[in-house]
């Protein structure tokens, strides 16, 4: 019955097959698709099939939104320390050590000052590989400092917002930057500077609940998840189904949640474009704001730098 044998000796040796190198190929979340990684990254890691967005990190939406060469970080010595002595399965202190090595940030949101087009601006991005992009007192901090800069330019404040809440490591304290941030953004209002808040995937819990629904205009990308509690948990508390779609950014468009949904290929456009109609009036505050915050008779010398106009010496 050698007929019914078959011939193994063609098929190729599972230890000969050729590796890929991890990284190569992604997957689409969404369609499937598989995608070379290169090619996606040229794309801004939108999957040019379906146009889903893949989540990044915060330096990429500085090199996206920014003039090159134009941004300079703030607050970078403002760390997470461990004032509750917090343990889970982990040390909170070998967690926040381990997203550090991780990210090479300091801490769940990059802050700093930078250009639009031309237009001067302060800019914060949260990064969800940070401990998921929690937030914690020194992300309150940062960002806290960043309206405080905006306000003492004039500058408009952009944030960049990917978050899954309050970090739990700190309790009450990181609850506490719901408010702490809202304040700064409202002398922001009071003072008439532009805030910018960019909902990415995704945005939720206490972070939805201050700083990112509290912007002069509010731009998401497609497909974000934005809410406070999670649809599963909302499902389980109404009892009902939910809406499809809910909680997605079409979704809050619909219902005066969000201005509009941008593209991340149209991002840095849209942004330049609505800061542009308040550009002429924030340059020349600003440039009050500096002549203001110039010593008394620093506008008067008129001989060479250190030396007194004065005709008497010092004694």
């Amino acid at each position: 019955m050698a007929w019914l044998k078959r011939d193994r000796s063609d098929r190729p040796n599972p230890s000969q097959a050729r590796e890929v190198p991890d990284g190569v190929w992604v997957k689409c979340e969404q369609c499937g698709e598989i995608l070379y990684f290169k090619e996606l990254e040229r794309n801004l890691h939108v999957c040019p099939k379906c146009s889903h967005h893949f989540r990044i990190d915060a330096p990429r939406y500085v090199q996206i939104l920014l003039d090159p060469d134009s941004f300079r970080e703030t607050a970078r010595g403002v760390v997470s320390k461990d004032p509750l002595g917090f343990k889970d399965s982990k040390k909170y202190t070998d967690r926040l050590k381990d997203a550090r090595k991780k990210t090479g940030l300091g801490e769940a949101v990059l802050t700093g000052t930078g250009t639009v087009q031309g237009i001067p601006v302060v800019l914060g991005v949260m990064d969800f590989r940070f401990i998921g992009g929690s937030m914690a007192s020194a992300v309150g901090e940062k960002i806290t400092r960043a309206a405080r800069l905006a306000l003492e330019e004039r500058r408009p404040l952009i944030l960049v917002t990917a978050s899954g809440g309050a970090r739990m490591m700190e309790g009450i304290l990181s609850l506490m930057q719901m408010a702490k941030t809202s304040v700064l953004l409202a002398r922001l209002m009071e003072a008439r500077i532009p805030y910018l808040c960019i909902l990415t995937n995704p945005t939720t819990g206490g972070v939805t609940a201050s700083f990112a629904q509290l912007g002069d205009v509010i731009l998401a990308e497609p497909g974000a998840l934005i809410g406070f509690a999670g649809p599963r948990v909302i499902k389980e508390t109404v009892a009902q189904e939910l809406p499809p779609g809910f909680q997605r950014s079409e979704f809050l468009l619909e219902h005066g949640f969000v201005d509009r949904i941008t593209p991340r290929h149209e991002l840095k456009s849209t942004v330049a474009g609505i800061l542009s109609i308040f550009a002429d009036g924030l340059a020349g505050h600003r440039g009050e704001a500096l002549k203001a915050r110039e010593p008394a008779g620093a506008g008067e010398r008129s001989g060479p730098p250190g030396k007194s106009t004065n005709s008497k010496e010092p004694e």
